[in-house]
């Protein structure tokens, strides 16, 4: 007799990214009653413990560590074989996510989502946002299923498809109070080493973090997007590289101050990016839309823009 079900694995695998039962039942749509029945009743079926509990916190053992890795295979095969039966009988995806960098807004795409209701209402969508490596991650989890204005080379390994967008540049900044917006001349690991960066914090959960433009031992500040960024560097809590269009805007108001660095950052560029083999219908109009749109006019508009911190 089979123990363990899609569903079970699924709570687990919820409880074990979120940290707790009662934050698995927030993402699940379940009440705690339930997800703490379903791993009662799996560790009973199994024999093992699969949880160790210290009060409402609770961490995999070292079964339910190499269930969850096993058990997370299982969970992505059941939602492609899921995906394709969906495709095969008609043709659009149930569902459709389009993800970006939390570095533009997420509202870049009202025009296009407007234009795909008006031919595909039975497909769902959703438009998800991830940071640095996180993005790439997202596409290969299927947690979305094209990327537009992904950062960077993609990992290594394949399974995706990607074609570049734009580049865009990056300045080094700090606000006009700030000690280092004094400094003569360029500035070298010395002078940043003595103050806080501010950095956007990579949302990948099983790929390597990158940290672009940090020292090792570097006193940093992460927050979840540019916009953020920009702001806490405004108001001088902190300095670091930001992309071009939106840092001009506030040298130019007097908001910040460019400086030299020993060290800049190169150009970053943007991709367009789906899963290799995928050839459903609302990714192919997703796809052709964002091929016909001017997307390198569309990141750089979409851009955080500076305002003074309230």
């Amino acid at each position: 007799m089979l123990r363990l079900s899609l569903e079970a694995l699924q709570i687990v695998d919820a409880i074990d990214r979120r940290g707790s039962f009662s934050a698995a039942g927030k993402e699940l749509h379940r009440v705690p009653s339930t997800i703490s029945y379903t791993v009662g009743k799996l560790e009973d079926d199994l024999g093992v413990q699969v949880f160790e509990r210290n009060g409402p916190r609770v961490v995999l053992t070292a079964a339910g560590a190499e269930l969850l890795k096993e058990g997370r295979y299982l969970l992505k095969a059941a939602l492609d074989l899921e995906h394709r039966v969906r495709r095969v009988a008609s043709g659009w995806e149930t569902e459709l996510a389009i993800g970006s960098d939390s570095m533009f807004s997420a509202c870049m795409f009202f025009e296009d989502v407007t234009a795909f209701y008006d031919v595909a209402q039975q497909t769902r969508l959703r438009v998800v946002q991830e940071a640095l490596s996180g993005t790439w991650e997202a596409l290969l989890d299927r947690r979305a299923d094209l990327l537009v204005g992904v950062a960077g080379d993609g990992p290594a390994g394949g399974g995706y498809v990607s074609e570049p967008i734009c580049k865009i540049g990056f300045v080094f900044a700090v606000a006009p109070h700030h000690p280092l917006a004094a400094v003569e001349g360029k500035l070298d690991r010395s002078h940043l080493q003595q103050y806080r960066a501010v950095s956007v914090a990579d949302s990948a959960r099983r790929m390597a973090p990158r940290t672009v433009g940090l020292l090792l031992g570097q006193d940093t500040l992460s927050v979840p997007d540019m916009k953020t960024k920009l702001q806490y560097q405004l108001a001088g809590v902190g300095f670091g590289f930001l992309p071009e269009p939106c840092a001009r805007a506030a040298i130019a108001a007097g908001l910040l101050v460019e400086k030299q660095v020993a060290e800049p950052k190169p150009d970053e560029t943007f991709y367009l990016a789906w899963r290799t083999g995928e050839n459903g219908a609302a990714l192919n109009w997703w796809i052709a839309r964002m091929r016909a749109a001017k997307l390198a006019e569309r990141l750089v508009q979409h851009l955080p823009h500076h305002a003074l911190p309230g």
